[in-house]
């Protein structure tokens, strides 16, 4: 009877030790078609990517990389976008990436964050040391509520100066790239639309003036653009005064021959410490 009691105890454990095992590996199994679901093919036009959620623990270990739009990548999918914390060592970020690199969609999403990141090197308002005013303010204003021209939402973020005075505060390229577009737009006034090496398309709007600049011109970072203003909310040009003096940021990413818009917020945040500075008087 003993023996046979040790018996069935035995197979007990070994029973329970594999049906343990078995729902890991079904967890593991669901937790990781759950992610792949999300790399739909219209992933890069969902509110979720557009917004590009960084929480503050990651935007701290981010600040440090150079390139870190694939980390990213990884990090939305692991945590869907920001709605789960998960543990952002480089040994699991690795571990992680094999998974999704597995995954129908895989590279023109990681395309897409690479387009969107690793080409930022400079925060988009240089110091103007000849002014003696240094400090600006932004906030996410991702899709707040705007009026002119119809109700619709801000496709960008707003960087405002200490005072409201045009032609003051610098403007530099945050990237690498090609000038796109320069001139008037009833919105965005005067403004520049640059393309950076990956592709995403990085959008300066309201200025006051421009740097001897034009279309086809090749820009390297931190090189300057013009001075910021408060021009547009016009249909005739050199429209001016709508508005307080701020450099409105918006950055584009197209996908199947559709414009998509990207909140700003999140790179301004990387690059807000790595300012340059202009004495221009």
């Amino acid at each position: 009877m003993k023996k046979q009691g040790k018996s069935l105890l035995l197979k007990y454990f070994l029973l329970s030790f594999l049906c343990a095992f078995f729902i890991c590996l079904w967890i593991g199994h669901l937790r990781y078609r759950s992610g792949e679901s999300r790399l739909s093919p219209d992933i890069l036009s969902t509110d979720a990517f557009r917004r590009q959620y960084v929480s503050e623990e990651v935007m701290d270990t981010v600040k440090s990389m150079d390139e870190p739009g694939s980390m990213l990548a990884v990090y939305w999918l692991e945590s869907n976008f920001g709605q789960e914390s998960v543990p952002m060592t480089e040994a699991e970020m690795l571990s992680a990436r094999k998974r999704w690199e597995r995954a129908k969609g895989w590279g023109t999403y990681l395309s897409a964050c690479q387009a969107l990141w690793d080409d930022l090197q400079y925060f988009p308002v240089a110091e103007n040391a000849g002014n003696g005013l240094r400090s600006v303010s932004f906030e996410d204003s991702w899709m707040f509520d705007r009026s002119y021209g119809g109700e619709r939402g801000h496709e960008g973020t707003d960087i405002m100066p200490p005072v409201n005075e045009r032609g003051v505060f610098p403007i530099v390229s945050m990237t690498d790239g090609v000038v796109e577009n320069k001139g008037w737009l009833e919105l965005g006034g005067y403004r520049l639309g640059i393309r950076a090496p990956h592709g995403a398309y990085f959008y300066y709007a309201h200025m006051d003036s421009y740097a001897d600049i034009e279309e086809g011109d090749e820009v390297k970072a931190g090189d300057f653009l013009g001075f910021m203003g408060d021009t547009g909310y016009g249909t005739k040009e050199g429209t001016k005064g709508k508005f307080p003096v701020h450099l409105h940021i918006g950055i584009y990413l197209y996908s199947n021959g559709k414009e998509i818009s990207i909140n700003p917020y999140p790179a301004l945040r990387y690059v807000e410490d790595r300012k340059i500075s202009a004495n221009l008087g």
